[in-house]
């Protein structure tokens, strides 16, 4: 398969074999990948490596973002979501607004509640669970999908509760799945610098290894284009695929490209395409056992989330219905998609859209 590519770069002819073989790319192997000139070939790879998981198939979901509180205690530098209490624009939604502001938005074929928010700590882990709890009882059908790692170890320290009791906790209320916020890059020296109070590298990955120990599957993210160097975004891949080697818990991968605090940021103050799409096809192949990479129409585009499914993405994500945390950080692309939208790019690539459930399990494939 690889090996008819034409590959133009001669350096990428050794990666080209390994994949061929299926053979494991190191951190070396990667940083040849970010230096290449050769991105188209880098994507052909990628896209042959998306076929042996998925073949044609593209993923999508519908879904609801839900953001009950924007309070946060922690100072990450790229945030334009957090507030302080009692700064102008600072919200908390009691479970009881929660529940209404679902019942403005839900459609009859919403699958998932994708629920993230600011660390609020004025607010009990009695609060965070009760969100869960009465979502759960008026729409027993949906998966919730809730709370970042970030999140749970910041419940784990107001509450007094270990990671473990705290996820059992949640689970009994409703919980099936962690998102994969939080993780940023995961990289001490990073999080020193741009996120000092969220959970460090090893207790984001331990909370994925209790859920997953717990029966949970879960999500993994990378925020990239900020200080990180790109050895510390293939670390950041390779300590994912050492967890995943041990627990086998992980759906997707899914790259994030940071936004500028202001709207009006220029260009440069942006990722450029080239790199999200070679973070894209280069996550692809370095994640040799996660099933899918998600490309975030929401941080990219549509028109690049296009594009990136010839560049090893398996999966757009979903409807949104209404998300701020992108968009407060500079964001310049739709807070909403219609399932339409997303069965249109997805053909538009040549490409077959399947919905799916947040497990990935199918719903309806359009031929």
């Amino acid at each position: 398969m690889i090996k008819t590519l034409e590959i133009k770069d001669p350096a990428l002819f050794p990666i080209a074999e390994k994949i061929e073989k299926g053979e494991r790319l190191t951190l070396e192997d990667g940083l040849l990948l970010y230096k290449s000139p050769d991105l188209l070939s880098i994507g052909q790879m990628a896209d042959a490596v998306n076929r042996r998981f998925n073949g044609d198939d593209v993923y999508f979901i519908e879904n609801m973002y839900i953001n009950p509180t924007n309070i946060c205690e922690a100072n990450c530098a790229f945030c334009g979501f957090k507030r302080k209490r009692g700064e102008d624009g600072a919200y908390t939604m009691y479970p009881e607004d929660v529940l209404r502001y679902v019942e403005e938005r839900i459609t009859p074929t919403t699958r998932e509640f994708h629920i993230v928010g600011g660390h609020n700590p004025h607010e009990p882990f009695s609060y965070y669970v009760d969100t869960l709890r009465i979502l759960k009882e008026h729409y027993p059908e949906i998966t919730i999908k809730a709370y970042t790692a970030a999140e749970i170890q910041f419940f784990s320290k107001i509450s007094g509760l270990s990671v473990e009791d705290v996820l059992k906790e949640l689970i009994a209320v409703g919980l099936e799945t962690l998102p994969g916020g939080g993780a940023e890059i995961l990289s001490e020296n990073y999080r020193r610098k741009l996120s000092p109070d969220k959970a460090t590298t090893e207790e984001w990955l331990e909370v994925h290894r209790t859920a997953h120990r717990l029966g949970m599957k879960t999500h993994a993210t990378m925020l990239y284009g900020l200080i990180e160097s790109l050895e510390e975004r293939l670390t950041h891949m390779i300590l994912l695929r050492e967890l995943q080697d041990e627990t086998n818990g992980f759906l997707v991968f899914i790259p994030l490209a940071v936004q500028p605090k202001s709207i009006n940021a220029g260009i440069k103050k942006r990722t450029s395409a080239f790199d999200d799409l070679r973070t894209i096809a280069i996550s692809r192949l370095m994640l040799d056992n996660f099933p899918h990479i998600k490309s975030y129409w929401i941080n990219i585009g549509t028109q690049l989330t296009q594009l990136s499914m010839t560049f090893g993405a398996s999966d757009i994500h979903g409807t949104l219905v209404e998300e701020r945390i992108s968009h407060s950080a500079g964001a310049l692309t739709q807070s909403a998609l219609t399932r339409d939208e997303l069965i249109w790019l997805i053909q538009g690539a040549g490409k077959r859209p399947v919905e799916r459930d947040t497990f990935y399990r199918r719903i309806r494939v359009y031929e």
